[in-house]
């Protein structure tokens, strides 16, 4: 594991130990926000429908519905196809008011959740930019580059044969003063290192088979290894170098660091807001099983 992934991992922990309970809301990512725009812009009108508007203020909302996410469509083509959708979402609207669609206690509850819903998922968007400032995402990261273990680091060559035979003939040959990576070059089985004189380049010691992983790592700069059996045949190993690899930048963190700050403001939220509430649990029955803060 790099020491990105470990610094990204410990990131993400932080907000394991968070409850779960909090509810799907919170666990959901909000509907980005509807693109900002000039209030002239916004009520630019891209369309009408029997007399009704239809704006740019209105494209930015649906643009914004994850349900209307058109991947591998150009802007042009993208902005034909919300405005199209628009309109037969008010000419539908309109039908299924005349129908009394809306006339029924099933489609008030739907009403209901969908804005409880919406309000929720914007207060939701705009209370985590408030927990996203550079300077609480640059104290997140400090904190957990300190509690990242620096990671060790080898760079190393090698080359692979089939059978045991071949290997000690290939590391007599290597022992006795031939050059390796030409050696690898003639020789070796692997073809993503052979072309490169056997160089793997720096790789840490849980991302290769153990016995090789177990012999190149104790080998010091310039050593040759025994021959080495693995899955994959016989490997004779040479090291080139051994580093402490080095934290990722707070740059190449940013992103990572922002969406868990923004994880974690809106569960605090919620947590805050189950609180300060009183909260009762009915059985089927309608008898009270739970009445508690939270």
């Amino acid at each position: 594991m790099s020491v990105s992934s470990s610094l990204l991992k410990s990131v993400l922990a932080l907000g394991v130990a968070l409850p779960l309970s909090v509810g799907f809301a919170s666990a959901q990512t909000p509907a980005p926000a509807a693109p900002a725009a000039s209030a002239a812009k916004s009520n630019k009108v891209v369309a009408r429908v029997n007399g009704v508007d239809i704006t740019e203020a209105d494209l930015a909302i649906a643009e914004a519905d994850p349900a209307l996410q058109l991947p591998n469509v150009s802007d042009a083509q993208k902005r034909d196809l919300l405005i199209g959708y628009m309109i037969d979402l008010k000419l539908g609207a309109k039908a299924a008011a005349a129908a009394k669609v809306g006339d029924t206690p099933d489609f008030a509850r739907k009403l209901a959740y969908n804005q409880d819903k919406t309000l929720l998922d914007e207060y939701l968007s705009q209370e985590a930019k408030k927990g996203v400032t550079p300077e609480a995402a640059k104290k997140l990261y400090d904190e957990t580059v300190k509690s990242v273990t620096p990671e060790q680091e080898v760079r190393a060559r090698h080359i692979l044969v089939e059978n045991e035979d071949e290997a000690k003939k290939v590391y007599a040959r290597v022992k006795g003063g031939e050059d390796f990576a030409k050696v690898a070059g003639e020789v070796s089985k692997d073809p993503g290192s052979k072309t490169d004189g056997g160089d793997l380049g720096f790789f840490s010691k849980d991302r290769m088979v153990e016995p090789f992983a177990e012999a190149a790592f104790k080998l010091e700069p310039g050593q040759i290894s025994e021959p080495v059996k693995s899955q994959f045949g016989w490997h004779i190993i040479k090291l080139e170098e051994k580093r402490t690899k080095p934290a990722p930048s707070f740059e190449e963190m940013k992103e990572q660091v922002n969406n868990y700050l923004e994880r974690k403001t809106q569960q605090d939220l919620i947590l805050n807001l189950r609180k300060d509430a009183k909260i009762e649990r009915l059985d089927d029955k309608g008898n009270l099983v739970e009445q508690k803060k939270q």
